[in-house]
């Protein structure tokens, strides 16, 4: 159990570090800079201003299992007729 304390204690230190992010920025510079290449005066400032400024690429969707998972702990109290309902809308709608 410690073992697993210390990893996660660990695993959020890199999560939560500021040096992190910069080699993530670093390396967004680095792809957008290759990206670039070709391009000259406003055309690259503004090349390089898009591409540094797009958000990552969003999560994959949820797969069924998870919604299920989730619309059951959100359904927690929720009996018969109510649940079926509620499970029924939880499950249809697109989460992501």
């Amino acid at each position: 159990m410690k073992k697993l304390s210390a990893l996660a204690l660990l695993a959020c230190c890199f999560a939560f570090n500021p040096a992190f992010a910069a080699n993530t920025q670093q390396s967004k510079m680095a792809t957008c800079n290759k990206d670039a290449a070709g391009k000259t005066g406003d055309d690259r400032k503004a090349f390089m201003k898009d591409c540094l400024s797009t958000k990552p690429a969003a999560a994959a969707p949820m797969t069924q299992q998870e919604k299920m998972k989730s619309c059951n702990v959100d359904a927690s109290g929720k009996k018969g007729d109510d649940r079926k309902a509620f499970m029924k809308q939880c499950l249809s709608k697109p989460k992501g």
